[in-house]
């Protein structure tokens, strides 16, 4: 089943420490986003990929979209000031209405198994994420003191792909930038609506390269799968 992809590209290093956009970071001398746009290059089900980007980043990009014989970006948006912003800037940018996924560019590692059970359940039920389940302990704490002990097996860690048909995310972003609501992930808007949402599981891999201990295991991973 077709998919386009939605995929925020404005962010900066700041937690990284590298004082510029981290997707321009380098695993095993290739950037983070050209990776992670690789995976749905390779994809016969990626119909195209609409990136945000930073207006002063746009050049770079494009290179780097040539230099990888990336050709599935049919659209380079400009970003805004939150993911919010930029992912509403893609859904603008979109002219279709069929299933669509939104996805961290700092995730290069997500599996195509994970990212077509996402598609096949988001066209059936309209909203699915991509998630794995908690392994640790779970504590709620406020001021450094434990409230409760929550039961790990009904929690899941959150990733990206997320899943949607078109129309259900297009209403969601509307309802959300009308009521000024600012969520941490399209599918919290998607909840609001009322609409059920549904967790597809996804690998501990797909890890989003956000700190340099990232970037170490990501190296790892790249060496693994030679």
């Amino acid at each position: 089943m077709k998919y386009t992809v939605m995929m925020p590209a404005a962010g900066s290093g700041q937690r990284m420490g590298a004082g510029y956009n981290k997707l321009f970071l380098r695993l095993n001398d290739k950037p983070i986003l050209a990776h992670t746009l690789t995976v749905f290059e390779g994809d016969p089900a990626c119909e195209g990929i609409i990136l945000a980007v930073k207006a002063d980043e746009r050049d770079e990009i494009q290179t780097m979209l040539e230099q990888f014989s990336i050709t599935k970006v049919t659209a380079m948006v400009d970003g805004g000031g939150e993911r919010q912003n930029s992912v509403a800037a893609c859904i603008q940018a979109y002219d279709g209405n069929g299933i669509v996924l939104v996805h961290d560019a700092a995730r290069p590692f997500i599996r195509r198994s994970v990212i077509n059970e996402l598609v096949k359940v988001a066209a059936e039920h309209g909203a699915a994420i991509a998630g794995v389940r908690a392994k640790d302990t779970m504590k709620v704490a406020s001021a450094g003191v434990v409230e409760e002990t929550v039961d790990r097996n009904i929690l899941w860690i959150i990733q990206t792909p997320q899943a949607f048909r078109y129309a259900l995310l297009q209403e969601a972003s509307a309802e959300a930038e009308a009521e000024g609501f600012l969520g941490t992930d399209e599918s919290m808007l998607v909840e609001r609506l009322g609409h059920p949402v549904r967790i597809v599981e996804s690998t501990y891999d797909n890890v989003k390269m956000t700190t340099q201990e990232d970037l170490v295991f990501g190296e790892i991973l790249l060496k693994s799968s030679r």
